[in-house]
Protein backbone atom coordinates (compact mmCIF):
# COMPACT_ATOMS: atom_id res chain seq x y z
CA UNK A 1 0.00 0.00 0.00
CA UNK A 2 2.76 2.38 0.42
CA UNK A 3 6.73 2.86 0.16
CA UNK A 4 9.01 1.28 2.69
CA UNK A 5 11.41 4.45 2.12
CA UNK A 6 9.92 7.42 1.33
CA UNK A 7 11.77 9.45 -1.08
CA UNK A 8 9.19 12.08 -1.72
CA UNK A 9 8.23 10.77 -4.82
CA UNK A 10 4.96 9.01 -5.79
CA UNK A 11 3.01 7.88 -9.43
CA UNK A 12 -0.04 9.32 -10.12
CA UNK A 13 -2.67 6.09 -9.41
CA UNK A 14 0.36 4.59 -7.53
CA UNK A 15 0.50 3.90 -3.76
CA UNK A 16 1.15 6.44 -1.26
CA UNK A 17 4.37 6.91 0.64
CA UNK A 18 4.76 6.98 4.39
CA UNK A 19 7.44 9.25 6.53
CA UNK A 20 7.16 8.08 10.37
CA UNK A 21 8.88 10.84 12.52
CA UNK A 22 8.92 10.46 16.02
CA UNK A 23 5.58 12.79 17.07
CA UNK A 24 3.85 12.23 13.64
CA UNK A 25 3.84 10.41 10.18
CA UNK A 26 3.38 12.12 6.86
CA UNK A 27 1.60 10.44 4.11
CA UNK A 28 1.84 11.68 0.36
CA UNK A 29 -0.44 10.76 -2.56
CA UNK A 30 -0.76 11.67 -5.85
CA UNK A 31 -4.46 12.21 -7.63
CA UNK A 32 -6.37 13.38 -9.94
CA UNK A 33 -5.24 13.76 -13.87
CA UNK A 34 -3.28 16.64 -12.67
CA UNK A 35 -0.67 14.73 -10.45
CA UNK A 36 -1.92 16.74 -7.31
CA UNK A 37 -0.14 15.69 -3.92
CA UNK A 38 -2.76 15.20 -1.09
CA UNK A 39 -0.89 15.23 2.25
CA UNK A 40 -2.50 12.85 5.14
CA UNK A 41 -1.01 13.78 9.08
CA UNK A 42 -1.84 12.02 11.57
CA UNK A 43 -0.76 12.52 15.45
CA UNK A 44 0.74 9.48 16.73
CA UNK A 45 -0.58 10.39 20.10
CA UNK A 46 -4.09 11.06 19.73
CA UNK A 47 -4.67 8.99 16.18
CA UNK A 48 -6.46 12.20 14.99
CA UNK A 49 -5.60 13.33 11.79
CA UNK A 50 -5.18 16.49 9.26
CA UNK A 51 -5.43 16.43 5.44
CA UNK A 52 -3.89 18.90 3.57
CA UNK A 53 -5.65 19.43 0.08
CA UNK A 54 -8.16 16.71 -1.09
CA UNK A 55 -7.63 17.43 -4.65
CA UNK A 56 -9.36 14.97 -5.97
CA UNK A 57 -10.07 10.75 -5.97
CA UNK A 58 -11.82 10.58 -2.80
CA UNK A 59 -11.94 6.86 -2.69
CA UNK A 60 -8.21 7.07 -2.73
CA UNK A 61 -7.98 9.00 0.06
CA UNK A 62 -10.47 7.41 2.16
CA UNK A 63 -8.35 4.34 1.37
CA UNK A 64 -5.30 6.19 2.89
CA UNK A 65 -6.93 6.58 6.00
CA UNK A 66 -8.17 3.21 6.37
CA UNK A 67 -11.46 1.45 6.82
CA UNK A 68 -11.10 -0.45 10.12
CA UNK A 69 -11.64 0.86 13.86
CA UNK A 70 -8.13 1.71 14.51
CA UNK A 71 -8.11 3.74 11.69
CA UNK A 72 -7.43 7.85 12.55
CA UNK A 73 -10.23 10.47 12.86
CA UNK A 74 -9.95 12.94 10.29
CA UNK A 75 -10.53 16.07 12.25
CA UNK A 76 -9.42 18.89 9.23
CA UNK A 77 -9.11 19.33 5.74
CA UNK A 78 -6.73 22.31 4.87
CA UNK A 79 -6.72 23.77 1.08
CA UNK A 80 -3.76 25.45 0.10
CA UNK A 81 -5.38 27.65 -2.47
CA UNK A 82 -8.85 28.21 -4.64
CA UNK A 83 -7.51 26.27 -7.95
CA UNK A 84 -9.96 23.77 -8.60
CA UNK A 85 -7.36 21.01 -8.95
CA UNK A 86 -6.72 21.22 -5.05
CA UNK A 87 -10.19 20.75 -4.02
CA UNK A 88 -11.98 18.19 -6.30
CA UNK A 89 -12.40 15.81 -3.25
CA UNK A 90 -13.22 18.42 -0.51
CA UNK A 91 -17.13 17.86 -0.07
CA UNK A 92 -16.94 14.32 -0.46
CA UNK A 93 -14.24 13.74 2.00
CA UNK A 94 -15.23 16.18 4.75
CA UNK A 95 -18.69 14.98 4.64
CA UNK A 96 -17.77 11.12 4.89
CA UNK A 97 -15.33 11.64 8.11
CA UNK A 98 -17.26 15.06 9.54
CA UNK A 99 -13.97 17.04 9.06
CA UNK A 100 -14.05 20.30 10.17
CA UNK A 101 -12.72 22.84 6.68
CA UNK A 102 -10.14 25.52 7.10
CA UNK A 103 -8.74 27.97 3.88
CA UNK A 104 -7.50 31.68 3.95
CA UNK A 105 -10.10 34.11 3.96
CA UNK A 106 -9.00 35.77 0.76
CA UNK A 107 -9.44 32.31 -1.14
CA UNK A 108 -12.53 30.97 0.58
CA UNK A 109 -15.55 32.60 -1.36
CA UNK A 110 -14.02 29.84 -4.40
CA UNK A 111 -14.31 26.84 -2.63
CA UNK A 112 -17.17 24.28 -2.76
CA UNK A 113 -18.39 24.91 0.70
CA UNK A 114 -17.36 27.17 3.36
CA UNK A 115 -14.51 26.61 5.41
CA UNK A 116 -15.35 25.94 9.04
CA UNK A 117 -11.99 28.03 10.00
CA UNK A 118 -10.53 30.89 8.11
CA UNK A 119 -6.77 31.15 8.97
CA UNK A 120 -4.51 33.75 8.53
CA UNK A 121 -0.57 34.29 8.18
CA UNK A 122 0.89 33.50 11.99
CA UNK A 123 -1.84 31.32 12.68
CA UNK A 124 -1.79 27.72 14.55
CA UNK A 125 -3.85 24.15 13.39
CA UNK A 126 -3.55 21.33 15.55
CA UNK A 127 -3.69 17.78 14.62
CA UNK A 128 -3.92 15.74 17.78
CA UNK A 129 -1.18 17.53 19.77
CA UNK A 130 1.43 18.48 16.97
CA UNK A 131 1.13 22.36 15.47
CA UNK A 132 0.94 23.75 12.05
CA UNK A 133 2.22 27.04 11.31
CA UNK A 134 0.16 28.97 8.53
CA UNK A 135 2.36 30.97 6.21
CA UNK A 136 0.70 33.41 3.89
CA UNK A 137 2.12 33.41 0.49
CA UNK A 138 0.85 36.00 -1.60
CA UNK A 139 1.31 36.06 -5.61
CA UNK A 140 0.13 32.18 -6.55
CA UNK A 141 -3.69 33.13 -5.60
CA UNK A 142 -4.29 35.93 -3.10
CA UNK A 143 -5.16 33.10 -0.36
CA UNK A 144 -2.33 30.81 -0.98
CA UNK A 145 -1.01 29.57 2.19
CA UNK A 146 1.89 27.24 3.59
CA UNK A 147 1.72 24.77 6.51
CA UNK A 148 4.87 24.32 8.76
CA UNK A 149 5.68 21.73 11.00
CA UNK A 150 8.19 22.04 13.38
CA UNK A 151 9.25 18.31 14.43
CA UNK A 152 11.17 18.89 18.26
CA UNK A 153 13.27 16.09 17.24
CA UNK A 154 14.14 16.91 13.98
CA UNK A 155 14.20 18.93 10.74
CA UNK A 156 11.03 20.99 9.76
CA UNK A 157 8.15 20.19 7.37
CA UNK A 158 6.61 22.58 5.25
CA UNK A 159 3.70 21.87 2.95
CA UNK A 160 4.07 24.93 0.00
CA UNK A 161 1.03 24.21 -2.30
CA UNK A 162 1.67 25.43 -5.23
CA UNK A 163 3.57 28.43 -4.01
CA UNK A 164 7.21 26.90 -3.93
CA UNK A 165 8.24 23.24 -5.91
CA UNK A 166 12.22 21.88 -6.85
CA UNK A 167 12.71 24.62 -9.36
CA UNK A 168 11.16 28.57 -8.36
CA UNK A 169 8.40 29.19 -7.06
CA UNK A 170 4.49 28.83 -8.28
CA UNK A 171 3.11 30.30 -11.58
CA UNK A 172 1.93 33.85 -11.45
CA UNK A 173 0.08 35.94 -14.23
CA UNK A 174 1.39 39.25 -13.71
CA UNK A 175 4.90 40.39 -12.76
CA UNK A 176 3.12 42.25 -9.30
CA UNK A 177 1.92 38.65 -8.22
CA UNK A 178 5.19 37.03 -9.39
CA UNK A 179 6.96 40.15 -6.87
CA UNK A 180 4.61 39.25 -4.08
CA UNK A 181 4.97 35.58 -4.44
CA UNK A 182 9.38 35.77 -4.67
CA UNK A 183 9.15 38.36 -1.55
CA UNK A 184 7.36 36.19 0.85
CA UNK A 185 8.49 32.81 -0.31
CA UNK A 186 12.15 34.89 0.39
CA UNK A 187 11.11 36.51 3.36
CA UNK A 188 8.87 34.36 5.07
CA UNK A 189 10.63 30.85 4.36
CA UNK A 190 14.26 30.89 3.05
CA UNK A 191 14.58 34.21 5.42
CA UNK A 192 12.95 32.00 8.78
CA UNK A 193 14.07 28.26 8.13
CA UNK A 194 16.71 26.31 7.76
CA UNK A 195 18.64 24.46 4.77
CA UNK A 196 17.63 20.82 6.31
CA UNK A 197 13.82 22.24 5.77
CA UNK A 198 12.11 19.26 3.90
CA UNK A 199 9.35 20.99 1.39
CA UNK A 200 6.10 18.96 0.90
CA UNK A 201 5.01 21.10 -2.95
CA UNK A 202 1.74 20.72 -4.77
CA UNK A 203 2.82 18.69 -7.26
CA UNK A 204 5.88 16.19 -7.97
CA UNK A 205 8.37 15.78 -6.04
CA UNK A 206 9.97 17.10 -2.52
CA UNK A 207 12.76 19.10 -2.20
CA UNK A 208 14.93 20.45 0.45
CA UNK A 209 15.10 24.76 1.06
CA UNK A 210 19.01 23.76 0.78
CA UNK A 211 18.47 22.48 -2.73
CA UNK A 212 16.51 25.38 -3.85
CA UNK A 213 18.56 28.42 -1.61
CA UNK A 214 21.42 29.09 -4.51
CA UNK A 215 18.57 29.38 -6.70
CA UNK A 216 16.89 32.56 -5.67
CA UNK A 217 18.49 35.00 -7.35
CA UNK A 218 18.12 33.07 -10.31
CA UNK A 219 14.60 32.47 -10.24
CA UNK A 220 14.27 36.27 -9.51
CA UNK A 221 15.88 37.27 -12.99
CA UNK A 222 14.01 35.18 -14.87
CA UNK A 223 10.16 36.40 -13.69
CA UNK A 224 9.42 33.29 -13.17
Amino acid sequence: MWQVNYTGHVEPGGPAAVRALPELTITKLSVGPMDNNAYLLVCLRTNEALLIDAANDPERISDVIGHGPDRPALRTVVTTHQHGDHWQALGAVAGANGANTAAHPLDASVLPIPPDFLVEHGDTLKVGECDLEIIHLRGHTPGSIALLYRDPSGTPHLFTGDSLFPGGVGRTTNPEDFSSLIGDVTERIFGVLPDETWVYPGHGDDTTLGAERPHLDEWRERGW
